[in-house]
């Protein structure tokens, strides 16, 4: 699976297992696959209600399991030890990630842990005009509430999430889909109470209005074309190999 994960959020999502789908329009929940002896189905798959995936809990959506990732318009406060001029320097990054400070220029931030930002100031200002440079960055303004958007776009990354973001919008947020993404494959990842979820979605059913555009909510990971996303419901897809809703399914811790 790490091959679609983007960096920092690889851990924590090990092999999955299927455990349970979820398709809108059932009308009865239970087990479904085919029948082993005459008693009960041999698959793991389960129908249930709902097809959509459920919002995440308010603790969800703070995650502490990762360092943070500076990113456009987030808020510093730069210091240099023993140069006044150089110390408490609020800056703020730019639409690009992009910051300038004195003597050290335009520095790419974006990208860079506030400790890798400090290691980048100090090699610029190391030699020619501070012997030993000693740099402290702090966090003042963070956008935390991001977005992660992968896969077959134009413009993957972290995306901060404002206001109600859909699926439809996070993936124009990230420059659209590129010219031959494989828009009936899109997943989204989802941590619901500690659970991990993923839901594949079909952007050409969106678009046509077979079902509502989904709701993205900061932490979720959106995956555009990615066949290795796709491979999570390999086992399912064979047991429901048409899908006119959302598809959903538990992963292992």
């Amino acid at each position: 699976m790490s091959e679609f994960f983007p960096s920092g959020v690889r851990r924590g999502i090990s092999r999955t297992c299927l455990l349970t789908v979820l398709l809108a329009g059932c009308s009865s929940p239970g087990p479904i696959g085919p029948r082993v002896g005459g008693t009960s189905p041999s698959s793991a798959v389960q129908v249930a209600q709902s097809g959509d995936l459920p919002a995440p809990s308010p603790a969800d959506l703070v995650r502490q399991d990762r360092p943070y990732i500076i990113g456009p318009f987030d808020r510093l406060i730069i210091d240099v030890f023993g140069i006044e001029d150089l110390s408490n320097k609020e800056v703020q990054t730019d639409a690009g990630g992009r910051i300038s400070f004195p003597l050290a220029g335009i520095i790419e931030a974006a990208g860079q842990t506030p400790g890798q930002l400090e290691q980048t100031i100090e090699a610029r200002l190391r030699g020619r005009y501070i012997r030993d440079p000693q740099v402290t960055v702090n966090l003042k303004e963070t956008v935390s509430q991001v977005v992660t958007v992968d896969g077959q776009v134009k413009e993957p990354g972290l995306y901060p999430v404002v206001g109600r973001m859909t699926l439809m919008r996070a993936v124009a947020t990230a420059k659209g889909a590129s010219e031959f993404a494989k828009m009936d494959d899109v997943v989204v990842f989802r941590t619901v109470n500690g659970q991990k979820m993923a839901a594949l979605y079909n952007l050409k059913a969106i678009r046509r209005g077979n079902y509502d555009d989904p709701e993205i909510y900061a932490n979720d990971i959106v995956v555009v074309g990615e066949s290795s996303a796709r491979r999570l419901f390999k086992d399912a897809l064979q047991v429901l190999p048409a899908i006119a809703t959302p598809f959903v399914i538990l992963l292992t811790q």
